[in-house]
């Protein structure tokens, strides 16, 4: 018995021929060759319009598929993208009908598919969402902001700045975003005053722990010059909790998207030339930039600013003792140290020989040099101050003063001393 192996044409043509020829029924045929009636059916068709060839295996892709994305759509989402790398699937929907590319964009799963086929999306493993994580917002402007400080800002020779930021927790407009040359308190309280004279008073602000916007966690627990300007102007300071970096999402996520569009790569030549870029590109992204979170409205559209609660005058502290303060005087010892009701603080080497006013209150401690506010310390205890004479002008004073002004300061009882 010989055995002799058909191709797939073959038996099909064997399969037409029997019907054809031998005048088998459709039902034997397609019996004896396990395959469903209708396929016999179109196997006689495609015999009697195209002959042998008719019976090779065809594509099986559909002739139409309407739901596909045209070709220039595809096309036109390409060039934004390319143009535009950050902008995300909704992002670029979003500027497909802005734009009269199309009255309906494609949605965003196929809008992501056609980016991961052109090879512009990286494929990343998902990571899982927290459980325990909860989306909040506040429900109207101004009810509170997100304070944070990022760096990030080259200059040519290396060196860093570092930007103030803030952001509307309600709106997620941009109400802070001043570049510093350092993270320092007064630095800090600086840009935080510009801000609420330009936008007004919120009821509250959200920031980190760290030292620039309060003092609670240091060695000496007192108040800094943020949580002053704060209890001055009625603003209630809250904390996130440790290690809670989700706490301040808004002003985090405004920091990636800062880093990714204007920050990442570039170097500016100066201060000034980094604020002017940063300012140009808060205007674009208040004013025209649309926000997932807000149903692709702008920040400028869901922030109002109340005009009842912009201040008049100065924010910052005066630099002079509030009244009904205790105010005493103390001269700064060669280590940059004052003693006050037996505890020792620091208030800078530099400041070495020269007298300082100290303005006490409860265990709060204001140090002030000329009228200028330099320092706030807290005291460990409630024991009573004395004041006295700040001590004899040494021989390291008298060298320093020689070729200076020489410092009067007057004490309670009205005596002059030097």
């Amino acid at each position: 018995m010989v055995l002799v192996v058909m191709g797939v044409v073959e038996q099909r043509l064997a399969a037409v021929l029997e019907v054809v020829n031998q005048g088998r029924t459709v039902t034997e045929v397609a019996a004896r060759y396990g395959v469903a009636r209708q396929t016999v059916h179109r196997w006689l068709r495609r015999y009697e319009t195209d002959g042998l060839d008719g019976l090779e295996d065809r594509s099986h892709r559909p002739n139409a598929c309407p739901h596909q994305m045209p070709a220039r759509v595809e096309a036109a989402l390409v060039a934004l993208r390319m143009v535009h790398p950050h902008w995300g699937p909704k992002r670029l929907a979003w500027e497909l009908e802005q734009r009269g590319i199309v009255e309906a964009a494609p949605s965003a799963s196929a809008i992501y598919r056609s980016l991961r086929r052109q090879g512009l999306v990286q494929v990343r493993q998902r990571r899982r969402r927290r459980q325990d994580y909860k989306r909040w917002q506040r429900q109207r402007p101004m009810e509170l902001w997100q304070l944070d400080v990022v760096g990030g800002v080259a200059l040519p020779s290396g060196r860093y700045l570092k930007v103030v930021t803030g952001i509307d927790d309600h709106s997620r407009f941009c109400v802070l975003a001043a570049v510093i040359t350092s993270e320092t308190a007064r630095a800090v309280a600086a840009a935080f005053a510009g801000a609420l004279r330009r936008y007004g008073i919120p009821e509250e602000v959200l920031t980190d722990n760290g030292t620039v916007f309060t003092g609670r966690r240091r060695v000496r627990p007192g108040e800094v010059l943020f949580e002053r300007i704060c209890r001055e102007n009625g603003i209630t300071p809250r904390l996130t909790a440790p290690r809670s970096p989700t706490t301040t999402g808004k002003v985090e996520r405004f920091h990636k998207t800062m880093r990714a569009e204007l920050l990442r790569g570039r170097v500016f030549a100066d201060l000034e030339a980094a604020q002017t870029a940063i300012d140009d590109w808060v205007e674009e992204y208040n004013h025209r930039r649309p926000h997932q979170a807000l149903e692709m409205a702008t920040p400028a559209e869901r922030f109002t600013k109340p005009d009842d609660r912009i201040p008049d005058g100065l924010l910052e502290p005066s630099g002079r003792p509030p009244e009904g303060q205790l105010v005493i005087e103390r001269r700064v010892a060669e280590g940059g140290i004052i003693s006050v009701a037996g505890e020792t603080f620091s208030v800078g080497r530099h400041l070495a020989y020269r007298i300082v006013t100290v303005a006490v209150t409860g265990r709060i401690m204001h140090v002030y040099l000329n009228g200028t506010l330099i320092k706030t310390l807290g005291r460990q205890t409630d024991k009573p101050i004395r004041q006295i004479r700040p001590q004899k002008t040494t021989r390291r004073l008298k060298q320093a003063q020689n070729g200076g002004t020489r410092q009067l300061t007057t004490n309670r009882n009205g005596s002059t001393d030097s």
